[in-house]
C-alpha cells in the first residue's frame, strides 16, 4: 500500500497503468472459470473457487509477469456428482495433482489495452505453452487506500493435450464432453510492494 501522496498510476502508450510493483489477486473480486460443451448441444460453466496469483508489474510493462495457482479440489460446476468426477483420476486427479498452475514467460504483443501473454499451463503434471488474451480494465485506489487494477483474460485449450482424455461417444455422433475448453478469468489485483 502506498500513502495518499504516492503516484498510483502512470501514462504508457496512451494508457493509464499501475506504477511498477507486486500485486496479488483479490480473492473477493476474482473468478477463474471455464466453459465446456456438453453432449454437443449446451455449455457447462465452472470455476476454481480457490485461486491465488502474483502479478509483477515491471517498469517496462512488457516485461511484467504472473504466476497463478488454482486448487484442483476447488473445482465447482454447481453439481456435486460432476464435481466429484472432475476431481477423480479420470480428469484432474486432485489427490495426486492438487494444483493447476500458470507461469507467464513473456508478453507476445500489445494493442491498446489488449495484451497477449505467453505462459506455461500445468494440469495433472503436464505442461503446455498457452497464450492468454488479456484486457487491462483500469487502475485506481480503493476507499480503503489499496492500489488496485482490474483485468480479464481468456484462452481456449484442448484438454486432451493435458492427458484429460475421458469421454463417452454419443449414438447421435460426437462426444459427451468437448475437447476444447474455454478459460475465462476476471479479477482485481491489490498492490503488495
Amino acid at each position: 500500500m502506498t500513502s495518499s501522496t504516492d503516484a498510483v498510476t502512470r501514462d504508457w502508450q496512451g494508457l493509464t497503468i499501475p506504477t511498477a510493483g507486486t500485486y496479488v489477486l483479490d480473492a473477493a473480486h476474482a473468478r477463474v472459470g471455464f466453459v465446456a460443451r456438453h453432449m454437443m448441444v449446451s455449455k457447462v460453466r465452472g470455476e476454481f473457487t480457490e485461486a491465488a496469483a502474483t502479478i509483477t508489474i515491471a517498469e517496462d510493462p512488457l516485461q511484467s509477469s504472473v504466476t497463478a495457482t488454482m486448487q484442483a479440489s476447488s473445482i465447482n460446476t454447481a453439481q456435486a456428482d460432476r464435481d466429484a468426477h472432475l476431481r477423480s483420476p479420470e480428469f484432474l486427479d486432485s489427490e495426486q495433482f492438487p494444483t493447476v498452475e500458470y507461469r507467464s514467460t513473456g508478453v507476445k504483443s500489445q494493442d491498446g489495452n489488449e495484451f497477449v501473454l505467453l505462459g506455461e499451463l500445468t494440469i495433472k503434471g503436464v505442461s503446455r505453452q498457452v497464450e492468454l488474451e488479456v484486457q487491462f480494465e483500469g487502475v485506481g485506489r480503493s476507499p480503503f487506500g489499496q492500489d488496485i487494477f482490474g483485468f480479464s483474460a481468456s484462452t481456449e485449450i484442448d484438454r486432451e493435450d493435458f492427458g484429460l482424455t475421458w469421454n463417452v461417444a454419443l449414438e447421435t455422433g460426437g462426444v459427451l464432453v468437448s475437447r476444447k475448453i474455454k478459460i475465462e478469468i476476471e479479477g482485481e489485483a491489490i498492490r503488495q510492494a
